[in-house]
């Protein structure tokens, strides 16, 4: 099992029609598996591409 390094979480919001018809979305953040140290670690790809 991966540990969840980052502590992103989902963004919510509104999609907001031409008509102003509202419904809820959301916005998943990209996380990634990757293995660093011989460790599975869970962590954004902002985050791994930093790491490279």
């Amino acid at each position: 099992m991966a540990k969840k390094v980052t502590n992103k979480k989902p963004l919510t919001g509104n999609l907001v029609s031409h008509a102003e018809n509202k419904t809820k979305t959301k916005q998943k953040p990209n996380l990634q598996k990757k293995t660093i140290n011989g460790k599975k670690v869970i962590i954004s790809a902002r985050e791994a591409k930093k790491l490279k």
